[in-house]
């Protein structure tokens, strides 16, 4: 039987102790190396054959070095030998999310599901897109707010962070007139009613 390749990339002892004893009890999946730094994973992915990387962000002192790791893997990957990253964290802010897949991550998981990593890790050697109900919705919104122009992509973060026409004219230095004319722009693009000219 030909094996799914597994390194994994985690600092956390629990963590490390966890998901290598999980992987390692399955037929189909070999952990081919435990690594804990961007350093370390760099330099064995280079002399190893994994398939897919399992790769936690916070490295170091909730740095997010591992965002930097999947950048430097996936640069590294050829059509000869194609990497599948999958990001494994505790972390699920928007931003940290988009980062990770922007940084070529094929799923995003939080720790909390990691029952469904053994799956995750399976679809991603076979090249199957299925993203993670943790990132799903975020990639959805993305792809939804790619109609604003950038201004308009600024005025609606003020806007979902619970900001007033006022204060959003004023952090922007724009009229309150053309907040609203770009509020209302949004809302004609997103044919949403979550941010209404109020």
């Amino acid at each position: 039987m030909h094996k799914i390749k597994v390194l994994l990339v985690e600092d956390d002892a629990f963590w490390k102790k966890r998901l290598s004893e999980d992987l390692g009890a399955e037929a189909d999946i070999e952990v081919v190396g435990i690594v804990s730094s961007r350093e370390e994973a760099i330099a064995f992915f280079q002399q190893s054959e994994a398939n897919v990387v399992l790769l936690d962000i916070n490295l170091t002192d909730n740095n997010l070095d591992g965002l930097d790791v999947a950048r430097d893997i996936y640069r590294l990957s050829t059509p000869q030998r194609l990497i599948r990253i999958v990001m494994l964290t505790s972390l699920d802010e928007e931003d940290v999310i988009l980062r990770s897949f922007q940084n070529g991550a094929v799923n995003f998981i939080t720790k909390s599901s990691c029952q469904d990593i053994l799956g995750a890790i399976r679809d991603a050697y076979a090249g199957r897109s299925s993203i993670h109900p943790d990132s799903a919705p975020v990639l959805v919104r993305e792809m939804q707010l790619n109609v604003l122009t950038p201004m308009e992509r600024e005025v609606y973060k003020l806007r979902a962070k619970g900001l007033s026409k006022t204060q959003i004219s004023e952090k922007l230095f724009k009229s309150v007139n053309t907040i609203k004319t770009q509020l209302k722009s949004i809302k004609n693009k997103l044919w949403s009613e979550d941010h209404q000219d109020k």
